[in-house]
């Protein structure tokens, strides 16, 4: 049953049964207070910089007429 839907159900159920109903609250908040880098965003100009830089890049082909 491992790596199925049902299995998935299964084992939250039983992290639910064993660590608290607020289990995957609780370990999702201790990932977010972990990171100290403060994400792309904390560095607003590199962030234009580099979205603006992906924008110019198309993944389409060029049509010809």
């Amino acid at each position: 049953m491992a790596g199925t839907k049902a299995g998935g159900k299964a084992a939250a159920k039983t992290n639910k049964t064993k660590y608290g109903s607020d289990f995957y609250s609780k370990i999702g908040a201790k990932g977010g207070k972990v990171g100290r880098t403060g994400g792309f965003f904390a560095n607003r100009e590199l962030a234009r910089a580099a979205g603006a830089k992906g924008g110019r890049i198309s993944r389409r082909t060029k049509k010809t007429a």
